[in-house]
Formats: C-alpha cells, sequence, structure tokens
C-alpha cells in the first residue's frame, strides 16, 4: 500500500537514514561523531524522505514508499508550497517584506516571489535543544514564509540577503499536510498528499 508519513525532524537530526560521513570515517572515529539520523525515530523498511531539511532546521518532513509520490513532493516542477515558520534576528521592514515577496538576488539568482508575513510565535511551539542564542539588545521576531523551491539553504540565504538573519528554522507544512500534532521525533502516517 502507498503511504505518506509526517514527520517532525527534531534539530540536529540527518535527513536520511543513515550518517555517511560516519560510515566512511574508520571505526574508532565513528563513535565519537555518532550523529542522530531518521532510523533514530522511524523503523519502516522501505520509506525514503522526499526532499531535504537540513540538520539544523526542524520541522515537518515528508516520507513515502512510492518514487512517483517522492517525486512530486520534492520536484520544484510540481511547485508544492512549503510553509516555514522563521525567527529572524530583528524586526523586519515592510521594504524587507517586500523583497522577499518579490523574490531575492543570491548567489544562484533570483528566486521566485514567496508569501511572508510578521507573526507572533507559533502556538505550543517546542523548545529547542539547545536553545537560539539571545543578544538582550537586538529583539527577534517571527515570519511564516512559504516558497515554491528547495534550493540549498533558501531560506536562511533569503532572510539574511534582506538584512535580518534566521536564527531558528521550522518547516510547518508542505502542500496540505502540516506539523500540527506532531512532537519532535514523532511521526504518522497521511492519507493522502495534495501539492497545493
Amino acid at each position: 500500500m502507498k503511504k505518506i508519513i509526517a514527520f517532525n525532524k527534531p534539530f540536529n537530526v540527518l535527513c536520511q537514514f543513515t550518517d555517511q560521513a560516519q560510515d566512511a570515517a574508520p571505526s574508532t572515529e565513528s563513535k565519537k561523531t555518532q550523529r542522530s539520523t531518521l532510523a533514530d525515530y522511524i523503523n519502516k523498511p522501505g520509506y525514503y524522505a522526499a526532499g531535504r531539511l537540513d540538520k539544523d532546521s526542524e520541522g515537518l518532513l515528508l516520507l513515502t514508499n512510492d518514487g512517483a509520490i517522492q517525486n512530486r513532493i520534492a520536484h520544484p516542477r510540481f511547485k508544492a508550497w512549503k510553509t516555514y515558520w522563521v525567527q529572524v534576528e530583528g524586526e523586519p521592514t515592510e521594504g524587507a517584506l517586500q523583497q522577499l515577496r518579490q523574490g531575492v538576488k543570491l548567489k544562484d539568482g533570483l528566486t521566485k516571489p514567496s508569501k511572508v508575513e510578521v507573526i507572533s510565535e507559533p502556538e505550543g511551539l517546542w523548545l529547542r535543544d539547545p536553545p537560539i542564542r539571545y543578544r538582550a539588545a537586538i529583539p527577534t521576531s517571527w515570519l511564516s514564509l512559504a516558497i515554491r523551491e528547495g534550493r540549498n539553504r533558501q531560506v536562511r540565504r533569503m532572510t539574511a540577503a534582506v538584512g535580518f538573519p534566521t536564527l531558528r528554522l521550522i518547516r510547518s507544512a508542505i502542500g496540505d499536510v502540516s506539523v500540527d500534532g506532531l512532537q519532535p521525533g514523532e511521526w504518522r502516517f497521511e492519507e493522502d498528499w495534495q501539492p497545493k
């Protein structure tokens, strides 16, 4: 049966089932550098991540046992909206928000337009371990930011390019599937996925 798993990936967990760097290291070194992977949370043979989420990012990761579904979720051609809660340093100006909405010039080209708005800290947000660094003199703000592409570290690079570096990044939704109801490390089967 073809199914999708929605997983709330914790901070510092690799988005794969094995640590390839650990596998390549000599056995005495690998014990020192053992990093947490999806295998520490999900024991469902045949399921693979559809897309990526950096080790230092948190939140929704979809896994599937069907290659066509995996491609439909991960490939930018299908333009699934990926929504993030982004804690940034400072208080974004309307000008910075407008830049994000129109597209930001990065080293690898102009990003596609995004949907962005300032939000309150998401309700029921879990603590991160370790917590982000706080500076007493610099406030932080939360954004809801949705994109339809998936360049390497794109959201972090976008907010930095407009002058508001990302401190914490949580993917809250992919298409019509959200992280709601899942604590870090928890997962559930989803009946269906739509690109929305």
